[in-house]
């Protein structure tokens, strides 16, 4: 995807060829600035601060930051610190897990003196992986969208979303956002309803600044205006993503999902969750398993904005002292999902509708 007319990723390797190179996400969308990552620690932190956000792209710097930590010891005592160091910094995600099993699996494999490359190797190809799987999420995507437009005689085709599925939360084109970015390149008009996404507002501050980044039309709205705005026709679809997603497809996503699939339902709009099969969970068949991080407080009680002189600044928007409840997903149930959007097609919310694209999850 492009940041003024060149083409960006969100996680790279520096030049040096061994450190690597994010986007701080925490920056945006007032600054692009890069952080680089030379530690373990580096990324566990990167991680934590949500300095990186998204499953898959967590996942991609999880499997970095096991690289980075080979070059500082390779011993199998050192490998086994690292991936519970990793796998401690977000407990919602499952791409996490996914990609430090897929790094152990790679690494216990080869000698102690062979595990920098071979680590550095599987890291790549998770990367490029995470692409390819996102180019075809948008490819099966696409079709919904060409489907809706087919009856719009030329008008735009409205997509809700919310929080941030694009390609800040992934390597490149995103999950919800990459049948979009797709429609979009093909022509076909779009508009895209934005949700602010509070506390940390992911939609305001990234979502809408890589669609414009992009050149893909779209408005901001407050996160309660989504269901106003079905019942009164603006909006065609709500494609979001997931965190994790259940074998039976429950749904955890980025908090006020649930209420967006609620009203969806209501008022007969498709509710679509894209995701790679990566963040199915085929452990858990009841989306209340799924663990939900509790986030600091400050991010209700506090916002920070740049004012109209360019200067960044935090400012508290709640009384000192106010108690408070910071959850950071919630569990959409299978039921109000229209349909799951995977690199292999677009499945039911169901087990069997899983199962079906994934055959091989039945043994």
């Amino acid at each position: 995807m492009k940041v003024e007319g060149t083409p960006q990723r969100p996680i790279r390797l520096h030049h040096d060829g061994w450190s690597v190179d994010i986007i701080d996400q925490t920056r945006l969308p007032h600054r692009l600035e890069i952080a680089t990552m030379r530690t373990l620690d580096h990324a566990a932190h990167a991680i934590e601060a949500m300095q990186v956000r998204g499953a898959p792209l967590i996942g991609a710097t999880a499997a970095y930051g096991m690289a980075l930590a080979m070059r500082a010891d390779s011993s199998d005592l050192a490998m086994g610190i690292a991936a519970d160091r990793l796998l401690a910094t977000r407990p919602t995600a499952v791409n996490l897990r996914w990609a430090v099993e897929e790094m152990l699996g790679a690494l216990f494999t080869v000698r102690p003196n062979e595990r920098v490359e071979a680590a550095y190797r599987r890291a790549a190809e998770i990367c490029e992986e995470d692409v390819a799987t996102c180019q075809a999420i948008g490819a099966h995507g696409l079709t919904l969208i060409e489907q809706a437009a087919a009856g719009k005689q030329g008008a735009a085709v409205n997509i809700l979303t919310h929080c941030n599925a694009g390609w800040l939360a992934c390597v490149d084109w995103g999950t919800a956002t990459a049948p979009i970015y797709m429609a979009h390149d093909a022509g076909i008009p779009v508009h895209v309803w934005v949700d602010e996404t509070r506390p940390r507002n992911q939609g305001a501050s990234l979502t809408a600044w890589e669609l414009g980044q992009h050149g893909v039309p779209h408005t901001l709205i407050s996160d309660n205006s989504g269901g106003h705005l079905m019942q009164r026709g603006f909006v065609d679809m709500c494609i979001v993503g997931t965190d994790r997603t259940t074998a039976t497809g429950d749904v955890a996503n980025k908090i006020g999902t649930y209420l967006k699939a609620l009203a969806a339902h209501d008022t007969g709009v498709p509710f679509y969750v894209a995701l790679p099969s990566t963040t199915i969970d085929w452990t858990l068949d009841d989306g209340f398993a799924i663990p939900i991080e509790q986030r600091a407080g400050e991010e209700l009680t506090q916002l920070t904005g740049r004012t109209k002189w360019g200067e960044n600044v935090t400012v508290s928007i709640a009384p000192k002292g106010t108690p408070v409840r910071n959850d950071a997903f919630d569990v959409t149930p299978a039921r109000l999902v229209t349909g799951l959007i995977t690199e292999r097609g677009i499945a039911e919310a169901s087990r069997e509708g899983l199962k079906a694209l994934f055959p091989e999850r039945s043994r």
